[in-house]
């Protein structure tokens, strides 16, 4: 992963244009799950290029690497308790290294001392729990000879990377990339998404050029992929070209919230968010940039009420376990989407405009007025006056009264409501929940 954000892609034919891909906006959560080598350093997944470390110094952590208590049931079940409902795992990250026993390179899973592989686990547990499975896959590889040195790799400060690049052969590369997703894409079933990250074209150091779709072969890979798996939902980070014959799948800003919902040419894209629970997809075992229980659960919100997707990472430790930081995040997702889960799945974006410290989801007649900033005791909302016949806090089915444009009003206050105008009221005191929702119906 790298911190940017990406470019939105319109989708052809519409959101939904395919039925095999209309469960993704059904769904809106969804968990990423990054684990590799530089689990083992426990400093940042991007710990190879950071330190510019070689690929001799990197090699002591896949002579380490045995995650022991690695155990995809416990993985799978945290993560549908949590309310996800899709799950993406990086195969293969920026450092080269893969979880699976692919028949194109030595170094995977099998070589090390762990021995066995761990996709395929991993796609039969989080299957059985009820989950769509994804896969990441990098287009960058920092191990691969072929490769060549550029501005993000490892070695882009060697006094030799120059001519090194001289033997390497980006074509070579690419068939060892297009062989791997082959494998991928036709030995573990049914893939629901795949991302590839990512091109950057212009990305010119020191002489090395960047590498876009000339590099990755774009246009050859895409047409794999749609062969292989026609329903399976692809990332917008392969540099393909935008003159329309490439219709593309999924926008995918990057730990940041649009303000608005992304387009292109004025027409709505499909599009999903990644966010992490601190600042580093991979395990770090200092950072401590934790987000609390209300940026958790505020960025969740925020993504559906604009029509998006979020997809929450979590690094596992070394040893292939969560640690307690991250429980701790899931189980806040957990336990806000058991009683408020309605507002979330199925729901997107209103027409309705929501007061300052609120959003509203929306699902058929039911409008979800989410209470991120608790205010005190009224909640007036524009254009609704009249148009409710039912309030209930959504975590426990509680009545809420409102006053409306008909409403009598104290002629001590001496303030009536505006035209158009509903104001809820609310209690004093903010329940028990991180962010309160209530369930407006809407009359027909």
């Amino acid at each position: 992963m790298e911190d940017r954000l990406d470019s939105a892609l319109t989708v052809s034919g519409g959101l939904d244009s395919s039925a095999g891909k209309a469960w993704f906006s059904n769904d809106r959560f969804g968990m990423f799950i990054h684990f590799g080598l530089y689990a083992l350093a426990a400093r940042h997944e991007w710990v190879q290029h950071r330190e510019e470390i070689s690929p001799e110094a990197y090699a002591k952590y896949f002579e380490n690497f045995d995650p022991d208590l690695y155990d995809p049931r416990e993985w799978a079940r945290r993560a549908r308790e949590a309310g996800m409902k899709y799950v993406v795992l990086t195969a293969k990250h920026h450092e080269g290294f893969c979880l699976w026993d692919s028949k194109f390179t030595d170094y995977k899973a099998t070589n090390t001392p762990y021995g066995k592989d761990l996709l395929k686990p991993y796609v039969e547990a989080f299957r059985a729990e009820g989950l769509k499975v994804g896969f990441y896959y990098s287009l960058i590889d920092w191990h691969h000879q072929q490769f060549p040195i550029d501005g993000i790799h490892p070695l882009r400060n060697h006094p030799d990377a120059l001519e090194m690049n001289k033997s390497r052969d980006v074509k070579k590369y690419a068939e060892y990339m297009h062989n791997q997703v082959r494998e991928l894409l036709t030995g573990f079933g049914d893939i629901s998404v795949i991302w590839f990250d990512f091109s950057y074209p212009k990305r010119e150091y020191k002489g090395m050029p960047g590498k876009g779709r000339a590099d990755w072969q774009s246009e050859e890979l895409i047409g794999l992929v749609r062969e292989l798996q026609p329903n399976i939902i692809v990332g917008d980070r392969l540099d393909l070209p935008t003159d329309g014959n490439f219709p593309k799948d999924l926008a995918t800003p990057e730990q940041y919230t649009p303000r608005v919902a992304p387009t292109i040419n004025g027409k709505p894209v499909r599009w999903e968010v990644c966010h992490t629970f601190s600042g580093s997809w991979g395990y770090h075992r200092d950072e401590n940039t934790w987000k609390d229980a209300g940026q958790l659960i505020n960025i969740l919100i925020d993504t559906v009420a604009l029509g998006g997707n979020l997809l929450m990472n979590v690094g596992p430790t070394a040893r292939g376990t969560f640690d307690k930081r991250a429980v701790t995040a899931l189980e806040t997702y957990g336990e806000w989407l058991r009683v408020n889960g309605r507002s979330i799945y199925g729901a997107g974006p209103s027409e309705y405009q929501a007061p300052a410290g609120t959003r509203f989801t929306q699902k058929g007649n039911r409008l979800y007025l989410h209470l991120q900033t608790w205010p005190f005791r009224h909640v007036h909302i524009p254009g609704l006056g009249r148009k409710v016949k039912y309030a209930q806090f959504l975590h426990d089915a509680s009545e809420i009264h409102w006053l409306d444009p008909d409403a009598e009003v104290d002629s001590n206050i001496g303030v009536a409501v505006g035209d158009g105008m509903l104001t809820l009221e609310l209690p004093v005191l903010k329940p028990d929940v991180v962010t309160p929702v209530v369930e407006l119906i809407l009359r027909d």
